[in-house]
């Protein structure tokens, strides 16, 4: 896993996560100094494109990606068992102006393509023909009739126009493609593999941490994000959101988030997506490593 090129200037890492509510939660423990780390850590908070853009230049030290993009970066970067953000029954919405009939190549609006929810889209629409936009700017894109449809991703799933209605689920999309009671993977983090083992094991911890200490101060850290003005939506919202992506099971990867993984992975593969299968065990970090050193 270990490069020979130091990425870190005195000892500090950067950990570029999205603005939306759910990564906001689980990583501003840190930037409030909730948790004590032997490294310095730079928040920064980008669109979840401009990250998976960034990660296949390799800017970043620990980033948040859509899991779709990982198999193009699993050189570079190793995927880490924490920060996740799944769907269970829910997920991203593509929307449309009621009443309206979609045709066999509608104009859809995505938030990026490297995005997970862009490629179970495509998967399902082959034929549509896409727009790529910000993903603030997708509702409107549908409202002014630039797009016929757009999928709604973060915050935007919870309150949209009441002028649009939902034509598919994400979720449901990823239903039929997975053929399993899996749920639905949209994003994660990766750390860049030039980090040194030792190192790289005390980062995903504290990571982990940041996320288990948000979630048992839960009520704190929420009303201090939006007393700061750091989150886009209300309290009530922010409640709901939270507990659909930024929950118990974000801080620890499980056994079915995993076989969730690999089957994304290898529904990608099969349809030509990816040069290679991922066997996700590879490309973990070995946290074993820690028990022989200490042993």
């Amino acid at each position: 896993m270990c490069g020979n090129q130091a990425i870190a200037s005195n000892h500090g890492y950067t950990i570029a996560h999205s603005p939306d509510a759910d990564d906001i939660f689980m990583y501003y423990a840190i930037k409030f100094g909730w948790i004590t780390s032997p490294y310095t850590l730079h928040n920064i908070a980008l669109d979840i494109e401009t990250l998976n853009l960034a990660c296949l230049e390799g800017v970043y030290d620990i980033s948040a990606i859509s899991f779709s993009l990982y198999p193009h970066i699993c050189q570079e970067y190793v995927l880490l068992r924490t920060g996740m953000s799944f769907g269970n029954g829910y997920g991203p919405k593509m929307v449309k102006r009621k009443g309206t009939t979609l045709k066999r190549n509608f104009k859809v609006a995505l938030s990026g393509a490297n995005t997970t929810n862009a490629m179970l889209f495509k998967l399902r629409f082959p034929h549509a023909h896409i727009i790529y936009t910000n993903f603030l700017e997708i509702e409107e894109c549908v409202l002014s009739g630039k797009a016929d449809a757009g999928v709604l991703i973060h915050e935007s799933i919870l309150n949209f126009s009441s002028e649009l209605e939902v034509e598919v689920f994400i979720w449901d999309i990823w239903q039929e493609l997975s053929k399993g009671d899996f749920p639905l993977p949209l994003g994660g983090m990766a750390l860049r593999r030039s980090i040194p083992l030792n190192r790289a094991i005390i980062l995903e911890q504290i990571l982990t941490k940041a996320i288990q200490i948000g979630l048992r101060y839960k009520p704190l850290l929420s009303s201090m994000l939006l007393d700061n003005n750091l989150v886009r939506i209300k309290a009530g919202e922010l409640e709901e959101y939270l507990n659909l992506y930024a929950n118990e099971s974000s801080h620890t990867l499980s056994q079915i988030q995993f076989c969730a993984l690999e089957k994304l992975y290898e529904i990608g593969y099969n349809a030509g997506l990816y040069s290679k299968k991922i066997a996700l065990n590879n490309y973990l970090i070995p946290k074993e490593y820690q028990d022989i050193r200490y042993s």
